[in-house]
């Protein structure tokens, strides 16, 4: 798919909250939930809402891309957690955007922390059928809500708020395009990360204990470490033979960011040098879905992804799936 990005933009919260500040509050020692994370701090929500992080995203994305809101004909929303069950976030962003009604396809897709990835080769493949001619893509997550902080400290002190967003449009010959996309699903691990509540799984008014229990965010490390040991190596070498490349020939690697050592684990399984990963999970956490375009964000304005440069992002998320994408930028 011949499509480039041409514009990018990221947004957090006003507050920071570093590990230290949460062990005090938790009455743990000083220095636990950092030495058993990696996560020095993360930004939090209280005045802002998701909405408004995926609208600053946006806005400085299309600042960037050097447009108005108006051209845009496509949003796409790939957020792990929507901002309300219906109807999707991508109208509410659209709307106030202020792009005029009718002027816009919107709607979300969800792959949990892939979900940018899925928006984004969903925007790609309608902008090469002709479909639409700009499209906006963002992922926004307030991961800090819903978290097993009483059972599960270390897991709830990974997670951090923010949103990234990305303008995508069609490319010329040699401008860029998209080599490669491959997603895997193990669906045995289904259970291995989750939150149950919310859906139709369970009804409030029938079912309110059942309903309370499974309200907060749910994650069995070891699984998800079995299963990413077991698959995931098979994974990326199948996705850079999709896309013709070598592993040497990758310039920088953009992962999903589950954790310092998560992604230090990944860099020792794959054999990808650690200057090529970006890594900004320590300063961050882990923001679900924005994690991939945060980063992203980050690398270009960074001036580390070259025009031509060959960029692979990969992710893993619940379900369990690994996505991918080598794109040449």
């Amino acid at each position: 798919m011949r499509v480039k990005i041409i514009g990018t933009g990221r947004a957090v919260p006003a507050q920071c909250v570093t590990s230290r500040r949460l062990d005090a509050r938790l009455g743990l020692g000083d220095g636990h939930l950092e030495a058993a994370t990696g996560v020095i701090e993360r930004y939090v929500c209280e005045a802002e809402s998701q909405v408004d992080l995926a609208c600053a995203a946006a806005r400085l994305a299309l600042t960037d891309a050097g447009i108005d809101a108006s051209s845009v004909d496509l949003v796409i929303g790939g957020c792990g957690v929507p901002y309300q069950p219906l109807p999707s976030t991508a109208p509410l962003v659209m709307q106030r955007l202020g792009l005029a009604d009718g002027s816009a396809a919107a709607f979300d897709v969800n792959s949990t922390c892939l979900g940018f990835l899925t928006a984004f080769e969903t925007a790609s493949r309608l902008i090469e059928a002709g479909q639409c001619r700009t499209a906006l893509v963002f992922s926004s997550e307030i991961a800090s809500r819903a978290l097993p902080w009483q059972d599960q400290p270390e897991i709830a002190a990974l997670f951090g708020d923010g949103a990234a967003a990305a303008v995508v449009q069609q490319a010329a010959p040699g401008e860029g395009r998209v080599a490669a996309n491959l997603m895997r699903t193990y669906p045995s691990a289904y259970e291995a990360c989750s939150i149950g509540s919310g859906g139709t799984r369970f009804d409030f008014h029938r079912q309110p204990e059942e309903f309370a229990h499974h309200s907060l965010f749910h994650m069995d490390g070891k699984e998800l470490f079995r299963v990413t040991s077991r698959h995931f190596n098979g994974f990326v070498a199948e996705l850079l033979d999709r896309a013709g490349w070598q592993s040497d020939d990758v310039d920088v690697v953009v992962p999903h960011q589950a954790s310092p050592f998560a992604l230090a684990h990944m860099a020792r399984q794959t054999g990808f040098a650690p200057e090529k990963l970006i890594d900004i999970a320590a300063l961050y956490g882990n923001q679900i879905a924005a994690s991939i375009p945060f980063a992203l964000d980050v690398a270009r304005r960074e001036r580390r992804i070259a025009p031509g440069a060959k960029v692979l992002f990969l992710g893993t998320s619940a379900g369990v799936s690994f996505g991918g994408m080598a794109l040449e930028a």
